[in-house]
């Protein structure tokens, strides 16, 4: 049986990879010349279950408003005659309220608990290295932010999941080269989770993937999906001459993973979700001071900036912008993060020689992604991660193999409970 998976960083490559194991037939279809060259390239690093957490979130509207015309400010809002957008907005405010956080931030922890331990045992199956840290520091500038983190203390706390609320003092026990003039009103350790570069990772998978029989198409655009009369999928790639018809690929089953770019792919079979690109931004500097550099991982909740310590950088990233889809470097985000990192570890890394990067998130207003069948007999999807793909990309992977395995009879399905993670949560599952 063929699968294509359409998307190759992270979410797809994992997909893929899985896929083979269960002994599909497996091509991907990546319109860029590597993998892991979109929103998996510059990412925070982060894997971190018990962080992970909906940007919709009590609070957040009032703190989005507070900080709207600052300087420096976690989130920055284009206004724009974008239809998406506002309905976007609408449906994330909706979202916003403690019950509804509750219940999507114990679904995309239990989506990342599951995925931190299908990683472990693939680094442990095929002994890759991704530059990982162990430890996860969240630190709060002021006792307000503190007091907005209580309902994901609360459900870590209800969960059991291994954390401390530690005081400013404790944190730069923890992370000896925190600045010691910079605001801290303390911090949430969480000692198991962790960080890694995702790129290095996903290009590692990429290679054990092809190996093991996956053929990859790098440089190749999908014009579109559709099903054809004998029950099977047809996937038409985009000619060099677009007024041409492109070559088309016929499978049993797809797999979209095509982050923000799905949307597009999907729209003309009857499959609408509000997904939307909100734009991320990362800095990458060189350590120049390993005394005064971090150990590890870091959030700085005032500005939702990740500080992430791989191998000889300092991956500073975050920022939220919304609004725009033009994947345009903004210096206002940029210097946010800047501000941040220096703020905490000043002379850890040469700041003015920091490699820059924007990408697009596939945020949906809830929070959790979607992963499984659709309307469309054999078109399955595995999207809509925002800024936790990287931490659910194992996970992601190994669940959508499962699914496509038990369509075809050969699996049970997902070993995992998949309860608000089906793509039926926005209407778009299969007829019941």
């Amino acid at each position: 049986m063929h699968v294509i998976v359409i998307g190759a960083g992270a979410i797809g490559v994992s997909s893929a990879w899985y896929l083979r194991q269960a002994g599909f037939d497996v091509t991907v279809l990546e319109r860029r010349a590597a993998p892991a060259q979109e929103a998996s390239f510059g990412n925070a690093g982060v894997i971190a279950p018990g962080y992970v957490t909906p940007w919709a979130a009590p609070g957040m509207p009032g703190k989005i408003l507070r900080t709207l015309f600052a300087r420096e400010a976690p989130v920055l809002f284009r206004p724009s005659a974008d239809p998406a957008m506002w309905r976007w907005i609408a449906r994330w405010l909706r979202e916003c309220r403690l019950e509804r956080y509750r219940a999507n931030k114990l679904r995309m922890q239990r989506l990342a608990f599951y995925s931190r331990g299908c990683l472990h045992r693939l680094r442990s199956e095929l002994e890759i290295d991704y530059e990982q840290s162990q430890g996860y520091l969240q630190l709060f500038r002021t006792a307000r932010d503190l007091d907005l983190a209580a309902p994901a203390v609360a459900l870590l706390r209800e969960n059991n999941v291994p954390h401390r609320l530690v005081s400013a003092q404790e944190c730069r026990r923890i992370e000896p080269g925190l600045a010691a003039d910079t605001p801290l009103a303390g911090g949430l350790h969480l000692p198991e989770d962790e960080s890694g570069n995702c790129p290095m990772f996903v290009r590692a998978l990429h290679r054990h993937a092809e190996a093991a029989g996956v053929s990859f198409r790098f440089d190749t655009r999908v014009a579109r999906v559709r099903p054809d009369n004998a029950g099977k999928l047809q996937v038409e790639l985009q000619h060099s001459d677009k007024k041409r018809p492109g070559q088309v690929l016929s499978a049993d089953r797809v797999l979209v993973a095509a982050g923000a770019d799905s949307t597009a792919l999907l729209r003309p079979l009857g499959l609408r979700m509000p997904l939307y690109p909100v734009k991320g931004y990362s800095v990458t500097v060189m350590v120049r001071d390993e005394l005064q550099a971090p150990l590890g991982a870091l959030m700085d909740e005032s500005y939702k900036v990740a500080i992430t310590r791989m191998g000889n950088r300092l991956r500073v990233a975050g920022t939220a912008e919304l609004g725009s889809r033009k994947l345009d470097l903004r210096p206002a985000a940029l210097n946010t993060l800047v501000k941040v990192a220096r703020d905490w570890f000043p002379v850890a890394g040469n700041y003015q020689e920091a490699t820059q990067w924007v990408g697009a998130r596939p945020m949906l207003p809830d929070g959790p992604p979607l992963i499984g069948p659709t309307a469309v007999p054999g078109l399955f999807l595995n999207l809509g991660h925002g800024s936790t793909g990287w931490a659910m990309s194992c996970g992601s992977g190994k669940i959508a193999a499962d699914q496509i395995a038990a369509s075809a009879g050969t699996h049970g399905g997902p070993d995992i409970d998949m309860e608000g993670l089906l793509p039926d949560r926005y209407g778009l599952g299969p007829a019941r």
